[in-house]
C-alpha cells in the first residue's frame, strides 16, 4: 500500500511517499481503507524535530497523522461495534504511533465513530482531533455551564471553530477572537460577540468579564488571558509549556490555567458524530490537497493562518 513515511527530522522534504505493507489488526482493532486525512500542528511540529518527536523516532521509518476517516474492510475477533463496510473516523492512536499517512490504517475500535451519513469524509476527518480537543476540555473538564462567559482566541481556526460550536451546544456566552475578515465566519458559528485582534487589544475590551478563556497561542496571550477572564475563572490553554511565573500570576487571581492533551475516546467521537449528524457543529474544510500534494497541506498549516480544517484526500 502506498503511505508517506520520514526517515529524519526536518523539513517538509522529508516527507516521502513509499509502499509499505498493509497492516496486520489484532482482536480488538480493525482495518480502514482511509479516505480523508486531516492534518494538525502536531503533525507539522512533529515532522519538523519537537513535539513528539522525541517520543516517536524510535518508530523510524515514521508514518505520521491521527486524523482519519474510511471505511472498514477487516474486523477483528472481539469487536461487536463495526462490521466490514462500515463508514468511521477518529483520532487513532494518539498519543502512540498513529500510521494515519496511509491507504489503510489497523487501530483499536474503541478510537472510532460511525460517520454519520450526511456528511463527507472529509468533514468527517476534520472533526476528530480539533473537535475532540474542544469537547473533552469544555464538556468534561470546564462543565461548561448555561450562561456562562467563554472568550476563545483563535475562533476561526481548527479547535477554536468547534469550540465555538461546542460552546454554544452547551449554553454559553460566547465571544471570538480573529482577524476582522473572519469576523462573518466567526459569527455565522454562533458567537454573540467577536473582537478583532487586528483591530484591538482582547484585553483591554473585556477586562475580568469571562469566566473561561480558549487560549491557543503563548506566554504572552496567556498574560493578556489572565486580564480577560475574571477572579477564580478558568484559562484552558493549548500550549503544554506554562511558566511558572505565569502560573504564579494566575494564583494571585485564583485563576486555574488548565492544559490537557486530547486522548482518542470513541465515546467522545459518538458524541460528536451525534453533534454533526444533527446539524448542531459543522465542519468548515477551507483546503483539501491529494495525498501526492501532503508537502504543500504542511506548508498551508505551518502558515499560522488557517481558517477551519485542512484535509488530504486519498480517495
Amino acid at each position: 500500500m502506498k503511505a508517506i513515511i520520514i526517515t529524519e527530522f526536518g523539513g517538509v522534504e522529508k516527507l516521502q511517499i513509499t509502499e509499505i505493507p498493509k497492516p496486520d489488526i489484532i482482536n480488538d482493532e480493525v482495518l480502514i481503507e482511509v479516505h480523508a486525512i486531516s492534518i494538525n500542528p502536531v503533525d507539522t511540529r512533529t515532522r519538523s524535530g519537537i513535539a513528539m518527536a522525541a517520543y516517536l523516532e524510535r518508530y523510524m521509518p515514521l508514518v505520521l497523522g491521527w486524523d482519519i476517516s474510511g471505511v472498514v474492510t477487516e474486523v477483528g475477533e472481539t469487536v461487536t461495534q463495526f462490521k466490514k463496510g462500515d463508514a468511521v473516523f477518529g483520532m487513532v492512536n494518539f498519543l502512540g504511533h498513529g500510521k494515519g499517512y496511509a491507504e489503510f490504517v489497523a487501530c483499536p475500535a474503541r478510537h472510532l465513530a460511525l460517520k454519520p451519513p450526511n456528511i463527507s469524509f472529509e468533514e468527517a476527518a476534520a472533526a476528530t482531533l480539533a473537535a475532540l480537543t474542544a469537547w473533552q476540555l469544555l464538556k468534561h473538564y470546564a462543565q461548561v455551564k448555561p450562561g456562562q462567559k467563554i472568550l476563545i482566541l483563535a475562533a476561526s481556526g481548527g479547535v477554536g471553530h468547534y469550540a465555538v460550536q461546542i460552546a454554544k451546544y452547551l449554553g454559553a456566552y460566547v465571544i471570538g477572537v480573529s482577524s476582522e475578515k473572519n469576523r462573518d465566519f466567526v459569527l455565522s458559528l454562533g458567537a454573540d460577540r467577536h473582537i478583532a485582534y487586528d483591530k484591538q487589544n482582547f484585553e483591554d475590551v473585556i477586562t475580568g468579564e469571562v469566566d473561561i478563556v480558549i487560549d491557543a497561542f503563548s506566554k504572552e496571550s496567556l498574560v493578556k488571558s489572565l486580564k480577560a477572564v475574571k477572579k477564580n475563572g478558568l484559562i484552558l490553554s493549548l500550549l503544554p509549556m506554562i511558566s511558572e511565573e505565569i502560573l504564579g500570576k494566575a494564583a494571585e487571581k485564583g485563576v486555574d490555567i488548565h492544559y490537557q492533551l486530547v486522548s482518542s475516546n470513541g465515546d467522545d467521537m459518538r458524541s460528536i458524530a451525534e453533534l454533526l449528524e444533527k446539524g448542531i457543529i459543522k465542519s468548515k474544510v477551507s483546503a483539501v490537497f491529494p495525498f501526492e500534494k501532503m508537502a504543500d497541506a504542511h506548508l498551508k498549516m505551518e502558515t499560522g493562518k488557517t481558517t477551519g480544517k485542512i484535509i488530504v484526500k486519498i480517495i
